[in-house]
């Protein structure tokens, strides 16, 4: 008779997101990223929306690594898609769209890019 001995199977990066979304730990750097919350009280989950945008946006390298330590590259390429926020310049957006983010798809420009006021006519 043999006996089989399973080893549980899991995925480690998987483990190590749902760990750090349970811990809802955010570096302070953060927090002058996401100036309208209280990281104290911000959660991974609730507000994913604008953490990703935020970070995104405003956020420099090292932000931009613990948001993909946090989140799935696949979560934040549907996040970015499927709920444009205004709030990109030009070039920070064609460079998270194409480099960041590798996407191809065509989508919508206004959508994501801030509009300044005019000078000439404020």
């Amino acid at each position: 008779m043999r006996i089989f001995i399973l080893k549980p199977f899991y995925n480690k990066k998987i483990m190590k997101k749902d760990t750090l979304l349970k811990k809802n730990k955010f570096p302070d750097s953060i927090q002058a990223i996401l100036w309208s919350k209280d990281i104290k009280n911000a959660d991974l989950c609730d507000d994913k929306i604008y953490i990703i945008h935020q970070i995104l946006a405003y956020g420099d390298i090292r932000e931009v690594k613990w948001l993909f330590k946090v989140y799935s590259e696949n979560e934040v390429r549907n996040i970015f898609i499927s709920y444009p926020a205004r709030i990109y310049t030009k070039p920070i957006y064609y460079f998270i769209k194409n480099f960041i983010l590798n996407i191809k798809e065509d989508i919508n420009e206004n959508d994501y890019i801030k509009i300044a006021p005019c000078s000439s006519c404020c």
